[in-house]
């Protein structure tokens, strides 16, 4: 794969597309890359894959196991249970990947 032009506009030449027409077969279907291509993620970044199966706690309580990452228009959220924990910083305190936890404020959800 090959990108140029702008961000706003990008090109791409994928291996294996030729012609405009198999281009055009592609139109609208995702386009996923392999992590060692992708650019590096911030300190305060994740892979929603790599969220799945962590514990959730609120300090020393345990609340639950990330079921799954939700894309939602406002943000992201953490599916634990019933309960839905948006990935902003006042609900998140912490992700420790080594750990295998995501620390939340249960207050700050109003759901302890």
């Amino acid at each position: 794969m090959r990108r140029s032009g702008t961000d706003a506009k990008p090109l791409l030449r994928l291996e294996g597309v030729d012609t405009r027409a198999a281009a055009e077969a592609l139109r609208g279907e995702p386009i996923l890359v392999s992590r060692e291509y992708a650019a590096p993620l911030a300190d305060d970044e994740w892979w929603a894959d790599d969220l799945v199966g962590l514990r959730v706690t609120d300090g020393d309580r345990e609340v639950g196991v990330v079921e799954r990452v939700v894309s939602l228009p406002s943000c992201e959220v953490l599916e634990v249970g019933e309960l839905l924990i948006p990935l902003i910083g006042d609900a998140v305190r912490d992700v420790d990947l080594a750990a295998g936890r995501v620390d939340v404020d249960l207050a700050f959800l109003d759901a302890g």
